[in-house]
């Protein structure tokens, strides 16, 4: 996994974050917690997509560097915000894992709620809680 450097703008009543590294990729949203969180999904699609085309992605530079770049037009009301960013390969590897019975069945039933399979579900949930944490 991947880390790029977002930009985060609050002014003007809306949340926005853009990604330098990754042209044209942006989230938005009502709260800064909440454009993170687009941005991080709309990274993802991006890298996906350039990934699927060329089959690599642009080096994530560091923050020193974002903040140096002339293009990237720092603004003092700006913050930098880090955007994890996973494109998965395409191979599914086996796991044995142990669990509860209990959590077992509740990742069963929630998997079928929502039509999913037991491995695709614990496979969102940890990719959800992985980006929650960076």
């Amino acid at each position: 996994m991947a880390h790029y450097v977002g930009i985060l703008d609050g002014s003007g009543g809306a949340w926005g974050v853009r990604v330098p590294d990754l042209p044209g990729c942006h989230g938005g949203g009502e709260t800064a917690e909440a454009a993170i969180a687009d941005a991080v999904s709309a990274a993802r699609e991006w890298a996906e997509h350039r990934h699927a085309k060329t089959g690599a992605l642009p080096a994530a530079r560091g923050l020193a560097q974002i903040i140096a770049d002339e293009k990237t037009d720092l603004r003092p009301h700006e913050m930098a915000v880090m955007i994890p960013v996973f494109v998965e390969s395409g191979r599914p590897v086996r796991a044995n894992l142990s669990l509860d019975a209990s959590l077992l069945a509740a990742i069963d039933e929630a998997a079928k709620a929502r039509g999913l399979t037991r491995s695709a579900f614990v496979a969102s949930a940890a990719r959800e809680k992985i980006a929650a944490e960076c």
